[in-house]
């Protein structure tokens, strides 16, 4: 397994920032066309929940991870909240609430799972690797 993490803080801005960290680091391990594209929507939707629904404690950050593992590509957003994200059903003319419904759709898999060091939880999503 080859996996990269950042933490970032808990702001609107973070959302940016995490995707050009992405990009550089997929660009490093030479993953690019559609998986890139995609896996970037991914983290911009996992960032935008945490950002926008997540309640956690003053200070906390939002944890970012990449890995590359069993020809998958795994995008992991985590919060210090423990909620976990339930998906919704938008109306038609609703401008939020389709961001789970496209992790779904565009996702191998998704899932949430308790955070791997401190409290909160991380919302994942995975990607098919072209064969090497």
């Amino acid at each position: 397994m080859t996996e990269v993490q950042w933490r970032l803080p808990h702001s609107p801005r973070s959302a940016g920032r995490a995707r050009a960290l992405l990009r550089t680091q997929l660009t490093e391990w030479k993953i690019d066309g559609e998986i890139a594209e995609t896996a970037e929507l991914l983290l911009s939707e996992l960032m935008g929940n945490a950002i926008r629904h997540a309640r956690r404690p003053p200070g906390r950050e939002i944890g970012v991870r990449l890995a590359q593992y069993d020809g998958r590509l795994r995008v992991e957003v985590a919060d210090a909240n423990s909620g976990r994200p339930v998906p919704r059903t938008a109306e038609a003319d609703d401008e939020q609430g389709r961001g789970l419904a496209i992790v779904s759709a565009l996702a191998v898999r998704w899932g949430c799972c308790p955070r791997r060091h401190g409290i909160g939880k991380a919302t994942w999503a995975e990607l098919m690797l072209p064969p090497a």
